[in-house]
């Protein structure tokens, strides 16, 4: 099983073939541009306003995972900037999203390790509340476990669940196959549609 697959096929095929499922439904700043990542969730689930959790979950942080901040309700408070970034980035962090905002932006995309933020703001977090580190966590209307595998890219968001990865793999591949198959059809001429019979269907012919 390659994760890193599923960040090349993108966040909009693994969607669509995973039966719609895993959208995680908000807007978000990709603060890297081209920059696509899969990898397991380790989750910071934070106090309102606070970051001391980030802190933790920094320690916890093993290669290939994309780190999740998140708060119960969230605001625009920078849960993380560039020292607890760096951080991540030597722990081998795949990536970052943030439901929340961040600081230092100029410099995390110096740092090169690709963030996915709600908000960009200088406002500081406190470091009172410990929060729960790799506990279930609700973004964008959509649960998160600790091991679904999160997938990022210019399109958004989307989580596949960690006993789904393989199916939802091997989905992806296919409709990534057939979608290569209809785009040559359509260099050539070919029109959807004719192709999915909506003009037989519309006209009768």
């Amino acid at each position: 099983m390659s994760l890193g697959e599923l960040a090349r096929l993108g966040v909009a095929t693994v969607y669509e073939a995973s039966g719609r499922q895993g959208l995680v439904d908000e807007d978000f700043i990709r603060l890297i541009p081209g920059s696509a990542v899969a990898g397991p969730a380790r989750i910071a689930r934070c106090g309102p306003a606070d970051n001391r959790t980030v802190h933790e979950v920094a320690a916890r942080t093993r290669p290939g995972d994309v780190v999740v901040l998140t708060m119960d309700n969230p605001v625009p408070v920078a849960l993380i900037g560039d020292l607890l970034a760096t951080q991540l980035r030597a722990q081998g962090a795949a990536g970052v999203l943030v439901n929340g905002a961040v600081r230092d932006a100029d410099t995390l995309r110096e740092l090169g390790l690709p963030v996915w933020t709600r908000w960009v703001r200088v406002r500081g977090a406190g470091k009172t509340h410990r929060g729960t580190v790799d506990r279930p966590a609700i973004v964008g209307g959509t649960g998160i476990r600790p091991g679904d595998v999160v997938v990022m890219d210019g399109d958004g968001v989307v989580v596949v669940a960690a006993d789904r990865v393989d199916a939802v793999l091997a989905a992806s591949r296919a409709r990534a196959a057939k979608e290569a198959t209809a785009r040559e059809r359509y260099l050539a001429g070919g029109l959807s549609y004719d192709l999915h019979g909506f003009r037989a269907e519309d006209e009768g012919g």
